[in-house]
């Protein structure tokens, strides 16, 4: 019977809003433990296709350049020296310009670029995460710093509870700047 009035006055509202601004912030650090998870993964795979593209298009450009370098005339089938020197370098073209044609096959549209924009809506949705999490724990630690600071709740926080107000989120120096992306 007097569990049961007690809890008609308020008296378990102290623990339970102290439970849930727990869990607020327990969230809060699960989405910060995600970020640090998922975005050092995402930028190295950007990195990877990126210099993996990044290495065809320069032995194109490379085999281009050493191709057109050799001077071809009349003379060059008659001096084999010369003609290997064309047909080695015609063949490294014709290498490099095979991979590339693989690539682009298999990726119409270069990876790097899918996944750079796979990587911005990464970054958006975890920061968006992110500021949902705190948000939630604002107003959990705001009901629960309210409800032991108000009638009746103060009654129960003060004789039982011993509760005090819990700290809110507070951005740390220098987080108004956003986070810097490297490759």
């Amino acid at each position: 019977m007097l569990g049961i009035a007690l809890a008609g006055c308020g008296y378990n509202n102290v623990p339970t809003l102290e439970e849930k601004a727990k869990a607020a912030w327990s969230e809060v650090q699960n989405q910060y433990q995600r970020r640090a998870d998922l975005i050092p993964n995402l930028v190295e795979t950007v990195k990877g296709y990126a210099a993996q593209e990044r290495e065809v298009l320069t032995a194109v450009v490379e085999a281009r350049a050493k191709a057109s370098q050799v001077k071809v005339d009349a003379s060059t089938i008659n001096d084999p020296a010369k003609f290997k020197e064309y047909q080695d370098a015609q063949n490294q073209l014709t290498g490099a310009l095979g991979r590339l044609l693989v690539t682009v096959e298999r990726y119409p549209e270069l990876k790097s670029n899918q996944n750079f924009l796979a990587l911005q809506s990464q970054l958006e949705g975890t920061e968006n995460r992110v500021a949902v999490a705190r948000r939630d724990y604002i107003q959990a630690v705001q009901a629960f710093n309210t409800e032991i600071r108000t009638f009746p709740g103060v009654i129960w926080a003060k004789l039982f509870w011993g509760a005090k107000p819990m700290e809110t989120f507070t951005a740390t120096a220098g987080a108004e700047r956003p986070p810097a992306v490297k490759f």
